[in-house]
């Protein structure tokens, strides 16, 4: 016996189905092959009174092909046909890229933290350039294997009298300043001098150094004074200690008279030009030319980790202390 089967296709409509053909039919299933286009021009695929390259690529896309982003290219000769792409219009293009953060098409900058259209890595690219970081150029320079600020922080979001503080809030001084006023505050001759005085929790505030670099660990600071030429056990202790690397941390200025008449400059062969900016404690501001104070990210149960120099003195004072105090910052790069 012979047996016959038959597929019905009754359940689909055979019609134009482009949909910039003149007789396109929303509900035709399966395409007949009698789509027409143009009006009085059958090369017009468009209907737009001209004949170019659009129509030549909407009489391609008939027969199986794209340009879903209009550039001129195929998609399947397309690398890029994303449209939120800065070079999906390019011709011949190229694999997908975008803007970057200051808007280069394709660029590889990820941060400007201070807005100011130069990529920071571009700004900073060695040890001993400037890097820049709300608005200011900060100096730098290496120590043994790590690239240190060779001045102190000035960042200052806001500023407060001496007589305002805790251990738990975030507060900035500037010395000798009493009021509110941020502006008025930098434009005083100890915030160009000696930068701003932080006490613990503002020095651990993520905006205080540019990206990639950090408020340093105690352990950091022990390694940057054995870098100098301090033993381990000196760097680990606490108290007075390492002699005469606090020489090579001072300024070679700025620093006062000693008891027997010599000025307290530093040889400052590191580069890290430690000055004496003082501190701010409960009562005040006090010690600008005879001691600086640093602090570093390391707490010692409610305290933290610091480090002085002073006028008479070639040692470098390690202990820890309230958190409620004002001491300068460096940063130190990741």
């Amino acid at each position: 016996m012979l047996c016959v089967f038959t597929l019905s296709l009754s359940a689909q409509e055979a019609g134009c189905t482009y949909s910039i053909a003149n007789n396109y039919s929303s509900t035709a299933t399966v395409d007949d092959g009698t789509c027409v286009f143009g009006g009085v021009n059958v090369f017009d695929y468009d209907n737009d009174g001209n004949i170019a390259i659009n129509d030549f690529i909407a009489m391609l896309s008939y027969f199986g092909d794209t340009d879903s982003d209009s550039d001129g290219v195929f998609d399947s000769e397309d690398d890029c046909i994303d449209e939120t792409a800065c070079n999906y219009q390019a011709n011949p293009t190229l694999i997908c890229v975008y803007d970057d953060v200051i808007g280069v098409c394709g660029g590889f900058c990820l941060t400007d933290d201070d807005g100011d259209g130069v990529c920071d890595w571009e700004v900073f690219v060695n040890c001993g350039d400037l890097i820049s970081h709300e608005g200011y150029n900060y100096s730098t320079v290496l120590i043994g294997e790590q690239c240190w600020f060779s001045e102190n922080c000035r960042y200052l979001p806001e500023v407060s009298p001496s007589n305002e503080g805790n251990t738990n809030d975030p507060y900035y001084y500037v010395y000798d300043y009493q009021g509110t006023d941020v502006g008025a505050a930098q434009s005083t001759d100890k915030y160009a001098t000696y930068g701003v005085l932080y006490n613990w929790p503002a020095v651990m505030t993520e905006g205080i150094c540019p990206s990639g670099w950090h408020i340093p660990s105690d352990g950091e600071w022990q390694t940057m004074e054995i870098s100098l030429g301090m033993s381990e056990a000196d760097a680990a202790s606490e108290g007075w200690r390492g002699s005469p690397v606090g020489d090579y941390l001072k300024s070679t200025s700025g620093w006062n008279i000693d008891g027997n008449g010599n000025d307290g400059n530093g040889s400052n062969s590191s580069g890290f030009t430690g000055l004496p900016g003082g501190y701010r404690y409960s009562g005040g501001f006090n010690g600008v030319g005879f001691p600086g104070y640093w602090w570093s990210a390391s707490e010692s149960g409610s305290n933290s980790w610091w480090r002085v120099l002073d006028y008479d003195d070639d040692d470098v004072h390690r202990y820890y202390y309230d958190r409620d105090n004002g001491f300068s910052a460096r940063c130190v790069r990741d």
